[in-house]
């Protein structure tokens, strides 16, 4: 058992104590791995969670701090605590957490130690029990990943690490003239220096803190695995993120079988967001469907964005799904059956400028609601993404953009503030928008507000603050170079193939040429230069049609 326990005598602890689990894993490596671990289900009951959930790392930050390590082609390394939680001790003064272990494990522990654990053997209900105080916290229960997190950023910052204020799992420290990065996620670490022996000497350190119970190996290279994603620097300037391996598992373990020939160009037809009239699902069907659904979720919110709208809809629809659902997620299956090796392709051409682009459908939804689109680039790839139902009814497609943006507000300021507490100064932060109505709106507040648009909430001005404040700057964006249109309804043909390729860093989105004018704005010059009297048609229609204000 060891000093994680504490064998007890069996007085008043009876019912209160939780059932010990045992559960054998096969590891990456092929071993296998034997782990006893606290029932925590019961516990749910009486803790919050404020007091058991423990802050991890976000996709967000992975994969910005990512970005960071590929354009300074810094040498990245990863490692796995072994036995993170037996090394953190439970809280003193705190009340006693007991675990009673039952059956087959018994017989072994007192096989081992008779005199030890013989005595406190008792019988309930026909089985052997043996009832045990925690000293360490168990692996499963609730608050064991929350105090080790507390005990491993106490260690860092003892170590001179100065975490990152808009995400309690990323610290950084000065080495050498050089930021050394560090993320985790629970005991998982990433590290990264431009200098290969600054993660060498700082691999010591968890090894001399917290290697007793096992070595800290670490994973050195341009390749490595990190929360069911494989990050591979193997491309200078470029992080490639895939998840090849869940994308097969969800073709394969699919229960209608696909053949290789069975593809779809889109993931979704343009009925996406139509209920349908068609039957409920059975029972079974409606369990498949919905667990296909959280895979394709799971995916969509690390490295398919390509998808991130397609999902969004079923994922409204889990609860009461028809079979024109199934055959929505069999479209979608299709689309995954083909494109299953696609990886997003990331890098910055400048860390110092933050691009976004918000576009929304209106009144796409049965019940009129707009579906708001929005995704943030720094050069190759995307990143952010979000794909979004609104939750209130607008008038116009100009309040339906104004929420949108308003939707997306969070998270383009988050993005500024954590960059720049990553040491990169930020110039530039930067929303695209198709509507210069909307656009008005963002930049003058009330004073631009007519009419049809006096009654919209003023929470919904938050963004004029930011412009005035330098936060943010709002730049109007051509309809046909909106690549966040993407993420607000099904696109269809060379569009979708053409916005797709942004999302997924397949393409490249052109960096500004160090004036005033917008980086689509390059695009558009150059189709003038081919095509002068075409082009100059099309943008005068188009600027024509959406310059009034409503």
């Amino acid at each position: 058992m060891g000093p994680s326990c504490k064998v007890l005598p069996l007085i008043g602890f009876s019912d209160e104590a939780m059932e010990a689990l045992m559960f054998l894993q096969e590891k990456k490596d092929g071993t296998m791995k034997g782990r006893m671990v606290y029932n925590r289900k019961p516990t749910r009951e009486w803790l919050s969670g404020e007091d058991s959930a423990s802050p991890t790392a976000t996709l967000e930050s992975m994969f910005l701090t990512s970005i960071i390590d590929a354009k300074e082609e810094r040498d990245v390394m990863s490692a796995d605590v072994p036995n993170a939680f037996v090394e953190t001790p439970m809280p003193d003064g705190s009340k006693k957490v007991i675990m009673k272990i039952t059956g087959v494990l018994v017989h072994l522990m007192v096989e081992q130690e008779p005199e030890v654990y013989g005595p406190y053997v008792v019988c309930e209900n026909g089985k052997k029990a043996l009832h045990v105080a925690v000293l360490k916290a168990p692996c499963g229960m609730l608050v064991s990943s929350l105090l080790w997190c507390n005990k491993f950023k106490k260690d860092l910052e003892g170590c001179g690490f100065v975490f990152n204020p808009h995400d309690p799992c990323v610290a950084n420290k000065m080495v050498n003239g050089k930021q050394h990065t560090i993320r985790f996620h629970v005991d998982y670490l990433m590290c990264s220096h431009v200098d290969p022996e600054v993660n060498t000497k700082f691999l010591k350190w968890p090894n001399s803190k917290h290697g007793t119970h096992g070595e800290v190996k670490a994973t050195r290279g341009k390749i490595h695995e990190c929360l069911g994603m494989q990050f591979d620097y193997s491309k200078p300037g470029h992080v490639i993120i895939g998840m090849t391996k869940h994308m097969k598992a969800m073709v394969d373990d699919f229960p209608t079988k696909l053949k290789p020939s069975d593809t779809a160009s889109t993931p979704a037809a343009s009925d996406l967001f139509a209920k349908g009239d068609s039957p409920p699902l059975n029972k079974e069907q409606a369990k498949v469907f919905h667990a296909f659904v959280a895979k394709a979720l799971f995916a969509c919110k690390r490295v398919r964005p390509d998808m991130q709208p397609t999902v969004a809809a079923p994922c409204t629809r889990v609860k009461e799904p028809n079979q024109d659902d199934w055959n929505k997620l069999m479209h979608l299956l299709k689309f995954i059956n083909g494109t299953r090796e696609d990886r997003l392709h990331l890098s910055a051409d400048d860390l110092s400028v933050i691009k976004w682009y918000v576009d929304v459908a209106f009144a796409l939804h049965p019940n009129v609601k707009s579906q708001s689109g929005g995704r943030m680039t720094m050069g190759t790839g995307m990143p952010i993404n979000t794909s979004r139902k609104q939750n209130l009814n607008t008038r116009s497609s100009t309040e339906s953009e104004l929420v949108g943006a308003d939707n997306m507000a969070q998270m383009i300021l988050w993005t500024k503030f954590f960059m720049e507490e990553q040491g990169c100064d930020v110039k530039e932060n930067i929303l695209y928008q198709d509507n210069k109505s909307t656009i008005l709106l963002e930049n003058n507040g009330k004073r631009s507000s007519g009419k049809r648009t006096r009654a919209i909430n003023i929470c919904y001005f938050f963004l004029t603050d930011q412009v005035q404040k330098g936060n943010l700057r709002i730049e109007h964006c051509p309809t046909a170079e909106m690549n966040g249109d993407h993420m607000s309804e099904p696109l269809q043909g060379s569009l979708f193939e053409k916005f797709r390729s942004d999302i997924m860093g397949h393409g490249h989105i052109l960096p500004q040429d160090g004036g005033n004018r917008s980086v689509l704005e390059e695009t558009k010059c150059h189709r003038a230069s081919e095509h002068p009297d075409k082009t100059m048609h099309a943008v005068s229609t188009r600027t024509n049609a959406s310059s009034g204000t409503e």
